[in-house]
């Protein structure tokens, strides 16, 4: 519109508003200088005020009909009010455009009075009830209490229908620093209840820094719900700014993906993505261009709940393979039971069948903690993070019952022995081998239904004796080799840094038994292992992903649960990293502050990426690249707000984490650790 300054711009004042209409302060007489633009936010309405010689003060919409530029960031030129964006020009006064130009920003009436400037604004209309007011009624039915994510210019309509939400007491919306740790955060959630989470972000780079966090959930099967928004449909693929096929790009991580559309069923389209996440215990995908967010749905727009949509997941195994199971369990004389992550929901029926059978129990690193180290027959964690005590029962034993169990090679158990296996996914049965009795059916119902078919051991293990006997003495006698074992590696010292084993002794007698613990990836976490001792402490990890940076923002989730879930109040959330892990996302430390989080964070600073330095060693490689410079992490704790103690020495540690334990909000504890001593 470069002709525009050659005309003069139109100074009739605008009409007053022909409906109802307020008079409002704008600014002071002495606040907006001639020649001057400025942006004036009035309840929900975004003003540009100009103050101009020949037309004095004026107040327009503050958005460009062209492209909706700010133009309370605009300029005035030879009289005229320039868009900061593309240059169009309006008259500073009542937006008229020059020449034959027809848009215009709606402009109001002003009056000088002895106190300011105001204006007569419209009353504000009722916020109208939106498509994404439908979709978050709905995910909210489903069971959907926090959001972790980012606010952004693509996802605003949604946004906007969570603060509603949020307003409403039923939904708690938590903002991060990185994309990534609202996915872990969601993700930690779904592993610990089984229930759902949600993320949220923007298009292109927000939504991609989504994925690892997604692809955590999936590899270790927990529901999640991933939220995007998306360029306007209209310059969609057309190379708009960030402009990304979100479809093609979760096409792999998502097991159900949708693009909401103006003519949807907007709530169906939320019911299907919340259930499938649900039933099938993945990630579910939606992505929501930015005109749809918005678009009126109507008061008898249709919203979804789980009402009439699910089943019993209860399901007792076929008659036959349960007889199978029974008679090759009854022929055995050292049957040792494992338990994986896929019996959380069965582990007290299981523990049963066990004692029942005097059958020692193992489990998998991913479901260390669903029975107690304290229990007479709980033989510790099998496989490469594991108990010396574990494996020398796998050696012993001449049957194994497996209960949720994925056979990863981590794990390590014995595929010549002879296996009952046990799932609900008949994809799990026999995954990598042949096994000997694969029974599909909820491990808990199958745990009691083999109970009852070996003789009738009674509820709780609590009825007629089993023929064996002797396997609690010989799981003491196992652990009293290894706790002598652990004592000494307590008491090296090579005057570089505390060891493991002495500072997972510590954490073993001081995190409260009914903690929750996010655990990272690295050394630090094969210690954990190895030399934590679990009393009914609830751990979680990334799994099968193995993605560092994982604790931090999982215990933001976990303690989102103990907000939401009753079973989890009260819960303390205390997780544990090495210094790379930390990095990854050390920032959120700042969220965790922000939101009043009851976390504690022990973090073992040895100032390398430890475990890879030791696969260089094992490998005959070089040392190369594995040293980190890090700052004083216990300092930057304090700096964010949170409370940080630096630990150097073995006698400092037991005092430090009950002191951060104790204290209400976010803390962390520095432990600078020896490399080593592992």
């Amino acid at each position: 519109m470069s002709d525009s300054l050659d005309d003069s711009p139109s100074i009739e004042e605008p009409p007053l508003p022909q409906e109802e209409f307020s008079w409002h302060r704008l600014v002071g007489l002495d606040e907006l200088p001639q020649g001057r633009v400025s942006t004036v936010t009035i309840g929900h309405e975004s003003l540009c005020v100009t103050h101009t010689l020949e037309g004095g003060y004026g107040c327009l919409a503050n958005a460009c009909p062209h492209q909706a530029g700010p133009l309370g960031e605009g300029s005035i030129e030879a009289g005229w009010l320039r868009c900061p964006w593309h240059g169009y020009d309006y008259s500073p006064k009542n937006g008229k455009p020059p020449g034959a130009f027809s848009d215009a920003p709606a402009a109001y009436r002003t009056e000088v009075r002895d106190d300011g400037v105001y204006v007569a604004l419209p009353h504000e209309m009722a916020r109208p009830r939106s498509v994404s007011d439908v979709m978050v009624e709905t995910m909210v039915n489903w069971g959907v209490t926090h959001v972790f994510g980012m606010v952004g210019h693509s996802n605003l309509g949604f946004a906007d229908a969570m603060r509603a939400a949020e307003e409403r007491g039923v939904l708690s919306f938590i903002g991060i620093r990185h994309e990534g740790a609202a996915s872990f955060a969601a993700t930690a959630y779904g592993k610990l209840t089984g229930k759902l989470a949600a993320c949220f972000a923007i298009a292109g780079p927000g939504s991609t820094n989504l994925m690892t966090g997604l692809y955590d959930a999936k590899t270790d099967r927990a529901p999640v719900l991933a939220i995007c928004g998306q360029v306007p449909s209209k310059v969609r693929g057309r190379g708009a700014f960030q402009d990304t096929d979100l479809s093609a790009a979760f096409a792999d991580v998502a097991r159900y993906s949708q693009t909401v559309q103006a003519t949807s069923d907007h709530g169906e389209l939320m019911t299907l993505a919340c259930k499938t996440a649900l039933v099938e215990r993945d990630v579910a995908h939606l992505v929501l261009p930015d005109e749809v967010q918005v678009l009126a749905a109507g008061d008898n727009a249709r919203v979804g709940s789980p009402e009439g949509r699910t089943g019993d997941r209860e399901i007792a195994p076929p008659a036959q393979s349960l007889r199978a199971a029974i008679e090759a369990i009854s022929a055995a004389d050292r049957p040792l039971v494992i338990i994986g992550n896929g019996a959380r929901a069965g582990t007290r029926d299981i523990v049963a069948f066990a004692e029942a059978i005097d059958a020692p129990v193992a489990t998998t690193f991913k479901a260390k903690g669903l029975i107690s180290d304290q229990h007479r027959l709980a033989a510790g964690v099998l496989g490469r993070s594991g108990t010396p005590v574990a494996s020398w029962f796998m050696n012993e034993s001449d049957m194994i019952v497996a209960f949720g169990v994925s056979f990863a090679n981590h794990t390590g158990i014995a595929d010549y022995k002879p296996i009952v296996q046990v799932d609900f996914d008949p994809m799990a049965l026999g995954r990598f081998h042949p096994v000997a009795v694969p029974v599909q059916g909820h491990v808990g119902v199958v745990a009691k239904a083999l109970l009852e078919g070996l003789g009738g051991f009674g509820d709780e293990g609590g009825g007629e004796p089993t023929a064996r006997s002797g396997a609690a003495d010989e799981v003491a006698q196992r652990w009293t080799i290894w706790r002598d074992e652990k004592a000494s590696r307590r008491r090296d010292d090579r005057g570089a840094g505390i060891g493991a084993a002495a500072l997972f002794d510590a954490l073993s007698d001081c995190v409260p038994a009914n903690a929750v613990m996010p655990v990272d990836v690295g050394n630090n976490t094969y210690s954990f292992g190895r030399y934590f001792e679990v009393r009914q402490q609830t751990v979680l990890m990334s799994g099968y992903l193995g993605s560092i940076g994982f604790s931090l923002p999982a215990a933001m989730g976990c303690w989102a649960a103990t907000q939401s879930q009753p079973e989890y109040a009260n819960r303390p959330v205390v997780s544990v990293s090495g210094d790379g892990g930390f990095g990854q996302y050390a920032m959120e430390m700042t969220t965790a502050v922000k939101y009043g989080m009851n976390i504690t964070h022990v973090l073992m600073n040895n100032g390398e990426l430890g475990k890879i330095s030791k696969e260089q060693r094992a490998g005959d490689f070089d040392v190369w690249q594995t040293s980190l410079h890090n700052p004083d992490f216990a300092a930057f704790a304090e700096l964010c707000g949170a409370k940080g103690v630096r630990v150097t020495e073995i006698d400092q540690l037991s005092s430090a984490i009950a002191e951060a334990i104790a204290h209400q909000g976010p803390a962390l504890v520095e432990v600078i650790t020896d490399a080593l001593l592992v």
